[in-house]
């Protein structure tokens, strides 16, 4: 379900080779036109569910929550496909307003600042330097390091709220059906949201335990983030996004062949 490996040629970020880079306003989330679903820190439910779908997928052997972008493969219909590449809702989601910069993990425990070299705004001679003359990291590349490590500890923070909500058996499969006005149908599958029964039948202590945790204000924002599937149905409707016909079968694309070539004659 899961497209988001937007970084394209991430590097570890270099105070020598980076030394002159510039990073210039936004130009557009075209690099992430493609990202279906994207994963979201519990701490963003609250802002999420008012625009997004959020449901829960299993990514790298751990369950992690994601909002829904797409029905389609490789396509997300927040990003305008004007050539303008705008970000249709109010809340973007933190995954994305990290770019160009993410942390990855290092040798032993330490995590590195790396930075996708194939961002297209990394060379603005008026924009925000990453380090001074004297190679030390500006204010700028500060914050941005500064606003990884928090989102860092939020999703540390989220796969333990995952790992408490998998063993108390709260998730079921679902699978998403979109059926458009004009005939189309779209099946997302690989999806599990909360059972509502499962979550009621939990015994005092188990519900004590998780409204203390702050587990059940986020499975409740879940729960009713799950009306956008509505509007992300809108979305692809009007969209409209043209679909390639089926081939024909062999027989008949032979004789689509020779009647043209006949006319030709």
């Amino acid at each position: 379900m899961t497209d988001t490996a937007f970084y394209e040629k991430p590097v570890l970020l270099n105070r020598e080779t980076h030394r002159a880079l510039r990073v210039g306003p936004t130009l557009g989330f075209a690099f992430a036109s493609r990202a279906n679903s994207l994963y979201l820190a519990g701490v963003e439910f609250n802002e999420a569910a008012k625009e997004y779908a959020i449901v829960f997928t299993r990514s790298g052997g751990k369950t992690i929550p994601v909002v829904i972008l797409g029905l389609r493969a490789q396509e997300n219909l927040y990003v305008s496909n004007d050539g303008q590449a705008v970000w249709d809702a109010k809340y973007i989601p933190a995954f994305v307003r990290r770019y160009p910069f993410v942390l990855a993990q290092m040798p032993g425990a330490d995590m590195g600042v790396c930075i996708d070299e194939a961002c297209n705004n990394l060379r603005d001679p008026n924009g925000q330097a990453l380090f001074d003359a004297q190679g030390h990291s500006t204010e700028f590349l500060q914050n941005a390091v500064e606003f990884l490590t928090k989102f860092q500890q939020e999703y540390q923070r989220t796969d333990a709220f995952c790992q408490r909500v998998v063993a108390a058996g709260l998730l079921t499969d679902m699978n998403a059906k979109a059926d458009l006005t004009d005939g189309r149908s779209f099946t997302v599958n690989g999806l599990m949201v909360v059972d509502e029964k499962k979550l009621l039948a939990l015994d005092d202590t188990q519900v004590l335990a998780m409204f203390r945790a702050g587990d059940l204000h986020w499975l409740s924002l879940h729960l009713a983030s799950l009306t956008n599937m509505q509007r992300l149905i809108d979305r692809m409707a009007e969209r409209k996004v043209s679909m390639q016909p089926a081939p024909l079968p062999p027989a008949r694309r032979q004789m689509t062949v020779g009647a043209m070539h006949r006319h030709d004659k």
